[in-house]
């Protein structure tokens, strides 16, 4: 199985074993992602089971229990042999024996046409050096990593030349600092004082220091030499110290660059100090790996308050080649630094009267979490927002410190006389649940330099770095970046020949540039509707032209092989978009009443966006329809290009397969038609930052269509908030009738350090819920993580040739990668298997970390590479495996099932610890079973 697809496959005869060498270990890649694998599917007698996995709430594999001691001895076996499989691959090569093994590599792929690309990738050389890891605590304890750099920039510009030896150490803003040697003690402490001002430009000179306590305590010596080793093959465990040591330097320059102090400060420098710390916050913001900057080009507006900066993203891999430094080009968004009276106008233009509640609600979860200054006083700190006030101001009363009650307006009037204008406005809230803050919002300016989390369309554009000329990373540390892109050799893949209906002019397909189209061809398998009807919620639409729209949508889907009943089963009807629960209920009514089951629901939406996920809720969770909702633009066009894509959705809910590899019909797929297979997808979704009271959702689709494996269902469930590994994969529950029943779902992206956790736990979990169905039963599984958000570019080597580019100029969909840039032991490949829309394609990294099915390289690229031309909803081959794509798409859809709850309502939680938050996990509605049976996620 994979982290984003997978499977597993049983032998044919009992507990047949292979004849192939044993199975290399596998790795999965570094960036977040899913993914995807294969298993070998039950005996006939156990079929059934597996091919109609329930939701969560009820066992998705069940049977009668197998012995307590069968189930319970797996987890020992399966870690003893995860843990020993680096070792029988290849044993000189010693290997850390807490260190979990992935496959290596089973050599490299030969398949497809050679060319060259270049990768955003920079080759490192590294001097001898002798690191030194040291320990840092900052008290009082501070959370910003802004300050803590300005913190400890502040101690090394005062002590460099004495205490600290004349070392320049690289600082990580949190906990540790590294030099390149030993400092002149093993602990020390410092006291440092840091000035603190208004950060506003216009603040005066009224000033105050703060005082903080600095201990620096040596920890380790991380070793260089362990690193060469790994990137010469010689040790399997990746030295993750010492490569976080060489990317905190690496990161330390960029962090730095604006707040290089003079070592001598006097006291009439100190207001000059201070605003060039507070240029630097303003004018660089470090996000996780990535650097933004109003340096690096000019910004942009988005509109709503926000605006956009250019940066880069850096990342240090161990390659082949030898240490890789990746650098993508990247662009993102930031509050705009204006009062919150103008940034509230985006939502509501007249500030004269109250807010809606759902304005309210809408501004509350744009707000919350950002921090704001006060523009009434000399000097402040920031403070940072949890929620907004369920009154207006001129209502909101509260209990100063001499407990005299008084309303807000009073307290601006008689402790600034300030009058406050926007008074029918609630007022923001800070600080504690206790001890709350209420900020006027006219008088709150947003703090430049915030990064806005929330969903926006990236766009890249150019960097430039200059690592050899600084001097910690060239000088100190002794480190060079080469200043080239790397050229690496790589493959076109060919494209895979399709399956459509002999009935059609055209029965298959070989696409070109990855994309196709449905002229002269009919489904594979074209579905039934005979109880449909349609309901719209567009006031812009008239009845005519919604029964136009169904009248052109049916007769596609039945001209493309589909069988559709040319009427409805009730009149197609336009509803008040203001009533849309009590709307779809008259109609799962209407047609009940008449003895029958609705198979199809069309919704036209309604003009104002915001509705999609609560019809997704009824119809799926309540009602069990299966729906395919049109946006009312769309509706009135009557296109045909449109009917055609809406159709190839329609068809897979309701039971039908669009297309399908020939080679599955014929079964010429090595490891996955030669015996049932089943292929899984898995994903987690999180919710946006601020949102703590929501949980993630985990997601798992598998094939049940073997030996096509183009037909998917799936399960969701709620899980812990941020939690990365599926806790939902196997599970027993003690039912009050048949005792212990197992199931569970089987199982986007973890980091490279957790793979060996992640491996640990769900292929425990695949064990348990096999040996469930049947007393030994383990299959052999391939387990993949698919990396969606893989920061590796691919560019071609040459631009001007028509047989390596497609018409954007990007690299051709097949192209795939194995050498030079990947890992340097473990099985792993990048994958171009699409051609971009718009800008530059993104690769993505597929990493093997369990394989007991034996792939070859060729074997698993191909296949990965050919099933990218099955995802239902388009004649385009994806960037991603569709099972990973799918199961995206099923844990994304879920979040809609809760999406009203975790929205709504006036307080905030932002003070409840992570143990409460997931403690008040609620389950998630559970998806009708004849709408699970389906592909309803598409």
């Amino acid at each position: 199985m994979s982290r984003s697809g997978g499977g597993g496959r049983r032998p044919d005869s009992r507990h047949d074993q292979p004849t192939q060498a044993p199975a290399p270990p596998f790795q999965r890649g570094t960036d977040r992602g899913s993914h995807y694998g294969s298993g070998a599917a039950p005996s006939s007698s156990h079929a059934a089971s597996t091919s109609t996995a329930p939701a969560p709430s009820s066992p998705s594999i069940s049977a009668s229990a197998p012995s307590s001691s069968s189930v319970s001895t797996l987890v020992e076996e399966t870690e003893q042999k995860l843990t020993l499989a680096a070792l029988a691959a290849a044993t000189p090569p010693p290997s850390s024996s807490q260190a979990v093994g992935f496959p290596v590599r089973p050599g490299f792929g030969t398949v497809g046409r050679k060319c060259v690309v270049r990768a955003n990738h920079f080759m490192v050389q590294l001097a001898e050096r002798d690191i030194h890891h040291y320990d840092v605590s900052i008290t009082p304890w501070v959370t910003s990593r802004k300050i803590n750099r300005q913190i400890i920039s502040q101690l090394i510009n005062l002590y460099r030349l004495t205490d600290l030896g004349e070392r320049i150490p690289a600082y990580d803003g949190m906990k540790s600092i590294y030099t390149a040697g030993p400092l002149p003690f093993e602990s020390k402490e410092f006291i440092i004082n840091l000035p603190d001002s208004d950060p506003r430009p216009s603040s005066s000179t009224r000033l105050r220091e703060r005082q903080f306590r600095v201990v620096i305590r040596l920890a380790s010596k991380p070793d260089l030499y362990t690193l060469q080793q790994f990137l010469r093959r010689r040790h399997f465990e990746a030295p993750y110290e010492v490569i976080q040591v060489l990317a905190v330097v690496l990161r330390a320059a960029p962090s730095e660059k604006y707040l290089t102090l003079t070592v001598l400060i006097k006291v009439s420098l100190l207001e000059w100090l201070i605003n060039e710390m507070m240029n630097f916050c303003i004018r660089h913001t470090v996000v996780g790996r990535s650097f933004f900057s109003t340096d690096l080009g000019p910004m942009g507006q988005l509109g709503d308050g926000v605006e956009y900066w250019r940066g880069y993203f850096q990342s240090l891999r161990p390659t082949q080649m030898g240490l890789s430094l990746n650098i993508d080009v990247s662009a993102s968004s930031f509050y705009e630094p204006i009062l919150v009276t103008e940034f509230v106008q985006n939502y509501c233009r007249d500030l004269s009267h109250p807010l809606s509640d759902e304005v309210r609600l809408k501004v509350k979860k744009a707000l919350k979490g950002i921090k704001v200054v006060l523009t009434h006083r000399e000097y402040n700190n920031s403070h940072k927002i949890t929620g907004i006030s369920s009154q207006p101001m001129s209502q909101l009363m509260f209990t100063d410190d001499s407990a005299t009650r008084m309303s807000v307006i009073q307290y601006f009037r008689e402790r600034y006389n300030i009058a406050l204008q926007f008074t029918s406005l609630p007022a923001l809230v800070a600080g504690s649940e206790a001890r709350p803050i209420y900020l006027p919002m006219e008088l709150s300016r947003i703090v430049a330099g915030q990064r806005y989390a929330k969903r926006l369309n990236e766009r890249q554009m150019a960097r430039a770095n200059a690592y050899n000329e600084d001097t910690l990373v060239n000088k100190e540390f002794g480190i060079q970046v080469a200043d080239d892109l790397t050229s690496v050799d790589a493959r076109i893949l060919p494209a895979p020949m399709l399956k459509y209906h002999e009935t059609g002019r055209e029965a298959s397909v070989n696409p070109g540039f990855g994309q196709w189209n449905m002229i002269n061809k009919k489904m594979f398998n074209g579905g039934r509707v005979e109880v449909w009807t349609c309901v719209n919620f567009s006031t812009r639409l008239n009845r005519d032209v919604a029964f136009q729209f169904c009248q052109g949508l049916v007769d596609m889907c039945n001209s493309k092989g589909m069988v559709f009943n040319l009427r409805p089963v009730i009149p197609i009807s336009s509803s008040n978009p203001n009533q849309i629960e009590k709307a779809l209920v008259d109609v799962h009514n209407r047609t009940t009443q008449q003895g029958k089951q609705l198979q199809l629901l069309i919704i036209i939406l309604p003009d104002v966006s915001g509705s999609y996920g609560r019809i997704k809720r009824v119809c799926e969770t309540e009602l069990g329809i299966v729906s395919q909702c049109c946006q009312p633009r769309q509706a009135s066009r009557l296109n045909m290009q449109y009917f055609e894509n809406v159709a190839l959705k329609i068809n897979v809910k309701v039971g039908g397969r669009n297309t399908v590899l020939v080679d599955a019909v014929q079964k010429r797929i090595p490891l996955v038609t030669d015996r049932p297979t089943i292929i899984f997808g898995a994903d987690v979704t999180h919710p946006q930052p601020g949102e703590d009271s929501s949980p993630s959702i985990a997601a798992v689709v598998a094939s049940m269509d073997w030996p096509e494996v183009a037909k998917y269902r799936g399960l969701v469930s709620a899980q812990a908030h941020h939690e990365e590994i599926i806790q939902d994969l196997y599970k027993s529950i003690q039912d009050p009738q048949r005792g212990f029943v197992h199931g569970g779902m089987i199982r986007d992206g973890v980091g490279e350090r957790q793979f060996s956790q992640v491996l640990l736990h769900e292929m425990n979990a695949i064990r348990q819920a096999c040996a469930s169905l049947e007393e030994g039963y383990a299959p052999p599984v391939t387990f993949v993580v698919v990396q969606k958000r893989c920061r590796t570019r691919l560019f071609p080597a040459e631009n001007n040739r028509c047989d390596l580019t497609d018409r954007s100029g990007n690299i051709l969909p097949g192209t795939v990668v194995d050498t030079e840039i990947c890992h340097p032991t473990e099985f792993d490949f990048y994958l171009n298997s699409h051609a971009a829309i718009q800008g530059t394609s993104r690769p993505t990294r597929y990493h093997v970390l369990y394989d007991e099915n034996r792939f070859t390289a060729d074997g698993l690229q191909v296949l990965t590479n050919n099933l990218c031309y099955t995802y239902a909803r388009c004649t385009r081959s994806v960037s991603v495996v569709p099972p990973a794509y799918y199961a995206y798409l099923a844990a994304f859809r879920a979040r809609y099932y809760i999406e009203d709850e975790t929205s709504a309502g006036g307080s905030t939680d932002g003070n409840r610890s992570t143990a409460e938050r997931n403690l008040a996990i609620r389950p998630l509605p559970v998806i009708k079973d004849n709408v699970k049976d389906v592909m309803f996620y598409c």
